[in-house]
């Protein structure tokens, strides 16, 4: 089996070869503004990033206030300010895309959000965990860049007693231990309500959407995410990582193995590219996938091959999208349906009027260091034409490496 070394542990290397390991510093990141230098700055995370909901995402989403902010703070530096926000995801995908979404663009600075769609007021699940630390270790330990971690607040997060929120507790904890200075939206507009300086209607000023707040909404992250950068810089504070990982190190080795390069593709299957055209904008999929392995079965005709598949890894995730004539999926591993998926069956059609991404996890726990295998089933019987479209198949987990079971071994 084909071992592939994961782009971020490749990075760690070459630049620990050239350079001492300095922990990242939010003083030189400042001096480096001063002196008029051109600095990049990633927003990764989901629909709070990108700013659903806002009356003008490129202009009213925290990522334009900050980026007006910094543009203000600092005149003589060229700041180029990269959207990395994909509704409706979280860190266990933000794993996987963090090599082309993040590191590709040598980021100056990085701000996370991934607290709602990693499980918001709920419980703090402790694989998602660990795939959180993993991104902010990305982050400080291999590219060493100062990170602002981000507590943005879906409606239900910013009532009662916050402290009781296990995820975003969770999340504190991870920033504290790795310097992480955080743009707490939770506790800050929870403060503004209580006090009566603020009504929760004002800032969820859509009552079909409890989830993204509208303008006002935003710009209290952005006031959060730009309180805890200023007193970073004011501290001079360094990220620095821990000796240790807090959480399980399952995705501090990953791969994302494109579908179309896996030579020979199944009978029915062929390269393809990405869709230009979206639902809505953050997954307007020709962003963020570099090709897609395309299936399509006619009206009438017989479904596609199935594509049999051997990975090693503790996760297991396929990275593509769906559209609004998709078929459906049976998925094994090691020949029994995929744990996370109802009955070992995805459905890849979209239902949000549009192509959307398709980003769903077919199981964690799997035993680490053997080998897996994956079978997926093109099918679909409501009739007319039907298509597959996928990227990547995504594995985390020690030695994570996928391969065709079709290629010689």
């Amino acid at each position: 089996m084909t071992i592939r070394i994961p782009l971020l542990v490749l990075l760690a290397v070459l630049l620990a070869a050239v350079e001492p390991a300095m922990p990242p510093s939010f003083a030189d990141l400042a001096r480096r503004a001063d002196a008029g230098d051109t600095l990049t700055v990633v927003f990764l995370g989901g629909s709070l990033s990108w700013g659903a909901n806002g009356t003008d995402p490129e202009r009213t989403s925290y990522r334009a206030h900050i980026a007006r902010r910094l543009a203000a703070r600092w005149p003589k530096a060229r700041w180029n300010c990269v959207d990395a926000a994909i509704g409706g995801t979280g860190s266990r995908l933000a794993v996987f895309r963090f090599a082309r979404d993040v590191a590709a663009h040598k980021p100056d600075l990085v701000f996370l959000d991934h607290t709602v769609n990693d499980g918001g007021p709920g419980a703090a699940d402790p694989d998602r965990l660990a795939s959180c630390e993993s991104v902010v270790r990305s982050c400080v330990a291999d590219l060493r860049v100062p990170t602002v971690l981000m507590v943005l607040a879906a409606g239900d997060m910013v009532r009662g007693d916050i402290a009781k929120q296990p995820i975003r507790a969770a999340h504190l904890a991870i920033a504290k231990a790795y310097g992480l200075p955080v743009g707490d939206a939770v506790a800050l507009i929870h403060d503004r309500l209580e006090s009566g300086a603020l009504q929760h209607a004002a800032i969820w000023d859509n009552p079909k959407d409890g989830c993204h707040p509208g303008d006002l909404g935003y710009a209290l992250y952005a006031e959060a995410g730009w309180a805890a950068l200023e007193q970073a810089v004011k501290d001079g504070a360094r990220c620095a990582a821990p000796a240790a990982m807090l959480h399980a190190d399952t995705y501090r080795t990953v791969a994302r193995v494109p579908l179309a390069g896996l030579a020979p593709l199944p009978a029915g299957w062929k390269p393809g590219a990405p869709a230009r055209i979206s639902a809505w904008y953050d997954c307007l999929m020709s962003r963020w996938l570099d090709s897609v392995a395309v299936a399509e079965r006619a009206a009438g005709k017989p479904e596609p091959a199935a594509w049999e598949l051997r990975f090693r890894g503790a996760t297991v995730m396929l990275w593509g999208e769906c559209t609004v004539t998709s078929g459906r999926l049976r998925v094994l591993i090691d020949g029994k349906p995929a744990s996370a998926l109802k009955d070992g069956v995805l459905d890849c059609r979209s239902g949000a009027g549009g192509t959307y991404k398709l980003d769903p996890t077919l199981a964690t726990g799997l035993e680490q260091g053997i080998e897996h295998t994956l079978r997926l089933e093109p099918f679909d019987d409501r009739g007319g034409a039907a298509e597959w479209r996928i990227e990547s198949v995504c594995v985390a987990g020690r030695d994570a490496a996928v391969e065709n079971a079709a290629q010689k071994r």
